[in-house]
């Protein structure tokens, strides 16, 4: 292929292959001709060029292999128009071959000060040509090859040297002390962390073995944690606990083992932190829990003992209290049964009120009686219950005040849980006489459901009765809290208490559910039958 003017331009742009130039310049037309005849065939592109002029355009463009340099052409002739060549760098190494047709030895000295390659004088002989160019094509291919392979070298250089810098640069910023060896422990590189934990110049660390410094160091690889297995990444081992070395001074560390395969063997980063504080803080948290549940176990068997003298002195207390209250409410009723009518004044009417009071305080003592005795049944008596013979026996219990008061109680199917069948009738027991109780002006109406809920039994009790204000749903549940005034409604207010304590000792939960309109809903929960 060849160009010549502005052609080069139009070649450059229309070819799609990066051949190798040829440059050839001669004033004759002819001898351009013949000496492209005579290249013709070769694996490279071919330029030409009618003046110096052109030459020195088409030098400023492109790289070429060699320049064929006619001698004597006129304005500017071969000799200076190769000194303008090597003047500038880029075209400095650039071989130059002289065709002349003199043998002059002025022109062959000044030719080679010039840096002339060869002489080529005519008439030249084609195969001689041919050879020559060929000489000099092959040698630009191979130095264009490299300069190619040198500028990879130069490219990877310049990414390892970057990806070092940036390596170190992260070790650097570690806050750890980071040690990077082999595996029998010669260290390869440290940062400055770990020269400030040990306390020793990295000169000295360096090539030295991490043994001195950990002499428990030691980490194995896996027998399937190959290269051809997992790549070039071997598996992370965190937080192992070693004893280190520093000033002769053992103190505690913890090391990160994070191994890399590389084309130099294994090596080995270890992540190093110094946990002296760590488990100083360890061992102060390990007395402080020691003390205090020395503290706590006291104190509990302190509540404990002071739990059991409340309930034997309730039980003592409610106990001897029942005899003289006894005495006063028979000796009070002696006197309304042979003195009605017959005293003065309001004397029968404060006989009623001794009267009425002595059979409150008797139920009050009788149901704080009932209350301390809750504790005495433990966890022992626990056994599969039916909730359905509790309940039944709970209404048969109450059967006087139900006909009294015509109340209707529905329930459906219940099912079996794990506790004290007397303690579960008690509950029923007082939920139900607690809804006829506080009824409204219509026939008591009482239903009583139970749903699964987790692993217990959600029990549902409905009233149709005169309700209770929600503000007032934990306060019911204490004991001796009335909301209604004595004089409405007989009661002690015990009842729900001593139901709370019951539910509580079954590991469940007893609330008051917030309704809108008429009655009341109680809802507790029962662990299912095991």
């Amino acid at each position: 292929m060849s160009s010549a003017g502005s052609g080069v331009q139009v070649a450059r742009e229309t070819s799609g292959e990066h051949k190798v130039k040829i440059l050839l310049v001669d004033d004759t037309p002819e001898n351009l001709v013949s000496l492209e005849a005579a290249l013709s065939g070769l694996d490279g592109e071919l330029v030409l060029a009618s003046s110096g002029k052109e030459a020195l355009h088409h030098v400023l463009n492109y790289d070429f292999a060699a320049i064929l340099l006619d001698v004597r052409m006129p304005d500017m002739d071969g000799f200076e128009t190769a000194e303008l060549i090597r003047s500038r760098p880029r075209s400095r190494q650039i071989p130059i071959l002289f065709l002349t047709g003199y043998r002059n030895e002025e022109h062959l000295f000044r030719g080679y000060d010039l840096g002339a390659v060869d002489f080529l004088f005519k008439p030249i002989v084609p195969e001689v040509l041919r050879s020559k160019v060929s000489v000099f094509l092959e040698l630009s291919r191979s130095n264009a090859k490299l300069k190619e392979q040198a500028d990879t070298l130069r490219r990877q250089a310049e990414v390892l040297q970057k990806t070092e810098l940036r390596f170190r640069s992260l070790l650097e910023a570690a806050p750890d002390a980071m040690v990077m060896c082999r595996p029998d422990g010669e260290i390869v590189m440290v940062n400055t962390q770990t020269e400030v934990l040990f306390n020793c110049r990295r000169d000295k660390l360096v090539a030295g073995n991490i043994r001195t410094l950990v002499p428990g160091w030691g980490f194995r690889l896996r027998p399937d944690s190959g290269e051809e297995a997992f790549g070039k990444f071997q598996s992370v081992e965190r937080g192992v606990e070693f004893q280190a070395i520093r000033g002769g001074v053992m103190f505690p560390v913890e090391i990160t083992f994070s191994p890399l395969r590389t084309e130099d063997g294994v090596v080995i980063t270890s992540a190093i932190r110094d946990i002296s504080d760590r488990k100083l803080a360890e061992e102060q948290i390990q007395k402080l829990n020691a003390n205090l549940e020395a503290r706590v176990l006291e104190r509990t068997e302190a509540l404990v003992r002071s739990n059991e003298e409340l309930q034997q002195f309730a039980y003592v207390a409610s106990h001897d209290l029942q005899e003289p209250i006894r005495n006063v409410s028979v000796f009070a009723q002696l006197l309304a049964k042979r003195y009605q009518g017959q005293l003065q004044g309001d004397a029968d009417q404060f006989i009623s009120f001794i009267v009425e009071s002595a059979g409150r305080m008797e139920k009050l003592i009788y149901d704080l009686l009932d209350f301390s005795r809750l504790d005495a049944r433990g966890a022992e008596s626990f056994r599969r219950a039916s909730c359905d013979a509790a309940i039944r026996d709970a209404i048969r219990n109450l059967t006087s005040v139900v006909e009294e008061n015509h109340a209707v109680i529905t329930y459906e199917p219940l099912p079996d849980v794990t506790g004290d069948l007397i303690q579960l009738t008690r509950l029923f027991q007082n939920l139900l006489a607690n809804s006829i109780k506080y009824r409204g002006e219509q026939d008591p109406q009482i239903s009583v459901t139970a749903q699964p809920n987790g692993h217990e039994w959600l029990f549902t009790v409905r009233d149709n009765g005169i309700g209770v204000d929600p503000q007032y749903g934990e306060k019911i549940f204490g004991i001796f809290k009335v909301l209604q005034p004595r004089n409405h409604a007989s009661g002690s207010g015990m009842g729900l208490a001593i139901c709370r304590k019951i539910v509580a000792r079954h590991d469940g939960r007893i609330w008051l559910e917030p309704t809108t309109g008429q009655g009341a809903t109680f809802c507790f929960t029962l662990p299912m039958a095991v």
